[in-house]
């Protein structure tokens, strides 16, 4: 969508060739029907919350059918407005799936296209484990299309995906169950993230069952895993990560070298072993987040078309998980930290928001900063609790500016907010 939107500004002829609904697995069936899901989950908490500030409220009624009806008007309205755009932008759209037939030449519809460059921007699709009775699960996919809730769900996986639909299970009434063959949830993301997240999620009923991997799926739905347990569940989501969506595209026959895994390899700059071929996006499975891609497709479209050789700067690019509760980060772990840096200075702080405190509910925010010992700058910040993604955004533009804990603590603070605590931490953890 962008890397065709900018190349047409810059002033390229463009085609863009698309077999099912316009604005790829985010605005389909990923971060935007996601967050509507999960906002929706987050407020079962909020009338729990309400009584403790005097709200009188009745006993809350979820309706499913209602969630699923409006989030698909939304997402009918965003096809339609990509599809507008890419149109009002000049790009002619091809309705099919394309192959590649050679370093210039597409194929759609029995039909063959020329092409100076070509874009593969296909994303990735969900991966499941090779065990009996998979088939009787479904994936996050289909998660969108659910006729109906189930009483009790087991999600297995331990990654963005899976903490987030465990979380929205959970909160729209369902008894859930998380299972991870890992010591501790997302990995990849700093420790303390995964061990805090899954305590948190435990405080809200989450059963989070760690090195544990399902052996065979069984009608019932029956779930036997690896240790011999096993348990009884009306739905099995897998969340155990996407590949790169690259089968039967023709890219091998085309020259195009591909990963074990069938990610297109490609240069800094989006361009694949083939000169005339390029790729952006989870396709390439190098930061499988969308505003990664669109980013990259904005540089691609400038080395291409307006003579200004841009590659995708991966460093210090932020994200958020929208689990119950949120998680947020940006920059490096205290993990990878130390590995790069040696010595490191770390700052944490756990709290129980001021909004909570009226109540009975334990959930606490936790908040760290990651500080290189020699220069002071800030390698990493990473937060759980309310809102984290709109916090951690802000924090990302002082981590990608250079800036040190002195200047973080020069910054007068918001009070009262979770977001002061960022530039009041004081105490050093290690």
């Amino acid at each position: 969508m962008r890397a065709s939107r900018f190349a047409a500004s810059y002033g390229a002829r463009v085609a863009v060739a698309e077999s099912g609904r316009f604005g790829g697995t985010c605005v389909n069936v990923g971060c935007i029907p996601k967050k509507l899901f999960s906002y929706a989950a987050h407020v079962r908490e909020d009338f729990h919350v309400a009584q403790s500030f005097g709200w009188t409220v009745g006993e809350p009624q979820f309706d499913w059918g209602t969630l699923l009806a409006n989030k698909d008007r939304e997402i009918a309205r965003l096809n339609a407005v990509y599809e507008s755009v890419l149109a009002k932008a000049g790009a002619q759209i091809l309705r099919g799936r394309a192959t590649v037939v050679d370093a210039h030449t597409v194929e759609l519809g029995g039909k063959r296209h020329s092409a100076r460059h070509i874009l593969v921007a296909t994303g990735s699709w969900p991966h499941l484990p090779e065990i009996p009775g998979r088939d009787l699960a479904i994936t996050s996919n289909e998660a969108f299309h659910l006729e109906k809730l189930p009483r009790r769900a087991l999600v297995i996986g331990g990654g963005y995906i899976a903490v987030e639909f465990a979380s929205i299970f959970q909160g729209l009434g369902v008894e859930t169950t998380l299972a991870y063959r890992g010591v501790h949830l997302l990995r990849g993301f700093d420790a303390d993230l995964g061990e805090r997240l899954a305590e948190e999620m435990r405080k809200k009923g989450v059963v989070i069952r760690l090195q544990t991997n399902p052996a065979r799926l069984d009608e019932g739905i029956r779930v036997t895993y690896e240790d011999g347990t096993a348990q009884e569940v009306d739905l099995v989501m897998f969340a155990t990560g996407r590949w790169p969506n690259t089968a039967d595209l023709g890219l091998e026959a085309a020259g195009v070298k591909l990963a074990a895994d069938g990610a297109v390899e490609v240069n800094a700059y989006g361009r694949s072993s083939v000169a005339s071929i390029h790729a952006i996006g989870d396709v390439t499975n190098r930061l499988n987040l969308t505003p990664v891609a669109t980013a990259e497709g904005m540089a691609l479209a400038k080395t291409l078309f307006r003579d200004e050789p841009t590659a995708m700067d991966h460093d210090n690019v932020p994200t958020a998980v929208f689990s119950n509760p949120n998680v947020a980060t940006v920059g490096l772990s205290e993990e990878r930290a130390r590995e790069r840096h040696g010595r490191v200075e770390v700052y944490k702080t756990a709290f129980r928001a001021l909004k909570l405190t009226l109540g009975a509910h334990e959930e606490r925010t936790f908040m760290k900063l990651v500080v290189d010992a020699a220069s002071q700058r800030v390698l990493g910040a990473h937060m759980i609790g309310a809102d984290a993604g709109e916090i951690i955004q802000g924090i990302a533009i002082a981590v990608k500016l250079g800036a040190t804990k002195a200047q973080f603590d020069a910054t007068i603070g918001i009070h009262p907010t979770a977001a002061e605590e960022f530039v009041t931490m004081r105490e050093m953890a290690s």
